[in-house]
């Protein structure tokens, strides 16, 4: 995942203030509780109206998320090894992806491409985009990074090689692809797109870190920003979009930043109320909690800041929100096997997987 702006290592938060002003100039420069009501399947009624004006009732059946189905996601990509882009591993997760969302009837595009790292180094870069119900105008943006971090930057042994990135990578990922299973088996009433993006996780940070910010925020999330600039349909809308990054942690809060407040509000108070109300609020918190930190004063840089910032300045704006974990407590304000060789399926909690993935599929078959 990205970084934080007292820029640390990978996710930097940088102000908002200066981020409009880094776009402003690419633009210049023409630059190319944990669930107890879930067991079972939900039926929940809304109300829609019909062209007549009168109301009908509709029953919507939501399916119950399989924590141990999305673990089971989690563990195939980690049993390639690291995914750092140009490895065996990357190549051969890639065609156990892009085939599993085929299979599970998605349209799958693949946006190809090569990118340069911070350091100079050409990267394959490979979008993996699924399709459901492809005929219908009215859609959301479910999202998640699938490359893993090509050093172990935040460990204190191995440092230089890749780590498993069974969180930071396979988490997200596992989630939706047991999103896509279920909605193989019952579709929800709008279009969904699943959207892995790559070469999330191979920007500058701690040493490599220069005092250029603009280098330094542009080196992260090269696959959402490429996707912004050239999705996979002309001219892409969506209602909203749903990033999940590191959602796989033991124990895992997860905080509304100060991004997803300030371009996707609406979608925030929406995915919270639904986590809170259906019994997650031991993991679905509001800043509350005064050993997490508090965000807002600066902005996680994370794929969904590159879909909300380009998208918006492009006419097209997906209001986007990010699912992300936060712990104040270590001393760099994500988990303690955040960018290290711990960051393995020994960190993976299948009680925190339902808590999003549960939370995700209320949210669209309520839509």
């Amino acid at each position: 995942m990205g970084q934080l702006g007292i820029i640390r290592n990978k996710k930097v938060f940088i102000p908002l203030c200066l981020l409009a002003l880094i776009i402003a100039l690419m633009q210049s420069c023409g630059s190319d509780s944990k669930s107890q009501n879930n067991k079972d399947k939900k039926s929940q009624e809304i109300k829609s109206k019909n062209t007549k004006t009168t109301e009908a009732i509709v029953t919507v059946n939501v399916p119950q998320f399989n924590s141990d189905s999305a673990y089971h996601f989690i563990k195939k990509q980690v049993d390639f090894g690291p995914r750092a882009p140009n490895s065996v591993a990357h190549q051969n997760c890639y065609l156990y992806l892009k085939n599993k969302l085929s299979y599970y009837g998605a349209d799958v595009v693949i946006q190809e491409d090569t990118v340069r790292r911070f350091d100079g180094e050409i990267l394959n870069m490979k979008n993996i985009i699924g399709s459901f119900n492809v005929s219908k105008k009215d859609r959301v943006l479910l999202c998640a990074h699938w490359d893993s971090r090509y050093v172990a930057d935040q460990d204190s042994d191995r440092i230089n090689e890749p780590i498993d990135g069974a969180n930071d990578g396979g988490s997200g990922v596992g989630v939706l692809l047991e999103i896509a299973r279920n909605i193989s088996e019952a579709s929800p009433f709008i279009g969904v797109d699943i959207i892995f993006f790559d070469v999330e996780d191979q920007g500058q940070s701690g040493e490599q870190a220069t005092d250029d910010p603009y280098s330094s925020y542009f080196s992260w999330c090269l696959g959402s920003q490429y996707w912004s600039q050239n999705p996979h349909t002309s001219n892409y809308q969506a209602r909203y979009g749903i990033l999940l990054d590191m959602v796989g942690g033991p124990n895992a809060v997860f905080i509304p930043d100060y991004g997803s407040d300030y371009y996707a509000s609406d979608i925030v108070d929406k995915v919270w109320k639904n986590a809170i109300e259906n019994g997650y609020m031991d993991y679905f918190d509001t800043n509350s909690n005064e050993n997490y930190i508090s965000l807002e004063d600066y902005e996680l840089l994370d794929d969904h800041i590159m879909i909300n910032q380009f998208t918006q300045m492009l006419g097209r704006h997906i209001p986007t929100i990010d699912i992300i974990e936060f712990d104040n407590t270590n001393g760099h304000t994500f988990n303690q096997h955040w960018h290290t060789h711990q960051d393995n399926m020994d960190n993976i909690d299948k009680e925190t997987l339902e808590a999003v993935g549960q939370t995700v599929l209320n949210v669209i078959y309520n839509e």
